[in-house]
């Protein structure tokens, strides 16, 4: 990989992240203007992710069998297109079909993670996962402050136009930088997609791993859906106080290379269990936090919340990604696929349980969700393949 790639690798997998995120801070602004029901708010970031989604289960596979260079750079400037689209709506139509698209072509990123595992020696894969990890989470971390500030410089808009210009940047840079490397598969289309069916019926690991981080991803998102309106409605913050309290929360990115440290020692299972119990306890505590009124304890625990996402995210890749090194393309996009299948239901599910239930209900359901992954993962009796 070499140091400057790994540089451009991390801040294009920031980039194109954090285009799944910049509207979850702006769903009342961007409803508001574009007339979207309140009960429908969450479809604004829940597209982005179904377009992400349908992007890792047909577009990322390609991974295996075309050059990488190529679809990466076509991938980037078709999110440029998309994001500027949105940023320019003025329907709600438009700009649902334009994230949605910018959903889609975002997993480029999806594309570049697996690339560097090929172009790092095994000793150092995990690190270097870990490293570009870093970046891809403190991107989806800033989306969310940047897109705020932004907002609140200007419009809501604004938050879609810039990173529109930041991605076409990005194109040329990494049209310069990619290695040119072709998948080894030579299955058609067709049949690479169905082989994902057997990849996914014959790796039980996988499995595992993709439902643990699809409860802790569903976590995540109801929490980052729900809490902008907790803290608007509650205690009446505006979009610069949104955007510290989301920036505080950044900081748990720091967890995802000392992930990938522990994942080259062997320590991937204690990791994992520690991942999952800090997400539970951090969405337990976080409602006598909120009873009390205590903002600052509210964002310690996002911090926490969102370091233990990220660190079993990084083990969990590293584990997929050794069982058939010939297919990571491919396992990658059934991983992430399944992930961002319940990042979709949080995202979805906050604003209906804060208006049924208030922010005890987001907060609760967080702790079931966590549990239910802890639970799960106690029941393996064997360590996974090359884990201690």
């Amino acid at each position: 990989m070499g140091a400057l790639r790994t540089f451009v690798f991390t801040v294009a997998c920031g980039l194109l992240a954090a285009n799944l995120y910049y509207a979850q801070p702006l769903i009342s602004a961007i409803g508001s203007s574009l007339h979207v029901a309140e009960t429908t708010l969450g479809l604004i970031v829940t597209l982005t992710q179904i377009g992400y989604c349908l992007g890792l289960l047909f577009v990322v596979p390609l991974a295996d069998r075309m050059e990488n260079r190529k679809l990466v750079c076509i991938l980037v400037g078709i999110a440029a297109l998309a994001m500027a689209s949105a940023g320019l709506a003025t329907s709600a139509t438009v700009f649902f079909a334009s994230v949605a698209i910018a959903g889609l072509s975002s997993v480029g990123a999806q594309v570049l993670v697996p690339l560097a595992a090929h172009l790092s020696p095994p000793s150092q894969q995990g690190r270097v996962i870990g490293t570009i990890m870093a970046g891809l989470l403190t991107g989806v971390m800033l989306a969310r402050p940047v897109s705020s500030a932004l907002a609140g410089i200007g419009d809501w808009r604004l938050a879609f136009l810039l990173p529109a210009g930041l991605l076409g940047i990005l194109a040329v840079t990494l049209w310069m930088i990619v290695p040119d490397y072709r998948g080894s598969r030579n299955l058609g289309y067709g049949a690479m997609l169905r082989s994902m069916f057997g990849l996914l019926a014959q790796e039980p690991v996988l499995r595992r791993r993709a439902f643990y981080q699809a409860c802790l991803f569903c976590a995540f998102n109801l929490f980052w859906t729900g809490v902008p309106l907790l803290l608007n409605r509650r205690f009446g913050f505006g979009h610069e106080e949104i955007a510290l309290f989301a920036l505080a929360g950044a900081g748990g990115a720091l967890a995802a290379p000392l992930a990938g440290r522990m994942a080259d020692r062997g320590l991937t299972r204690i990791g994992s269990g520690l991942a999952m119990l800090t997400l539970a306890v951090s969405f337990a505590l976080m409602i006598p936090a909120t009873f009390a009124g205590m903002v600052i304890v509210l964002a310690l625990l996002a911090i926490a919340l969102d370091a233990g996402t990220q660190a079993n995210q990084v083990l969990s890749q590293n584990v997929v990604y050794s069982l058939r090194p010939e297919a990571r393309g491919r396992i990658n996009a059934i991983y992430m696929a399944i992930m961002f299948v319940g990042g979709a239901v949080g995202s979805a599910l906050a604003p209906l349980l804060y208006i049924k239930g208030g922010w005890n209900a987001c907060a609760l359901a967080g702790t079931i969700l966590a549990l239910v992954a802890l639970g799960t993962f106690a029941t393996e009796r064997r360590p996974a393949r090359g884990v201690q």
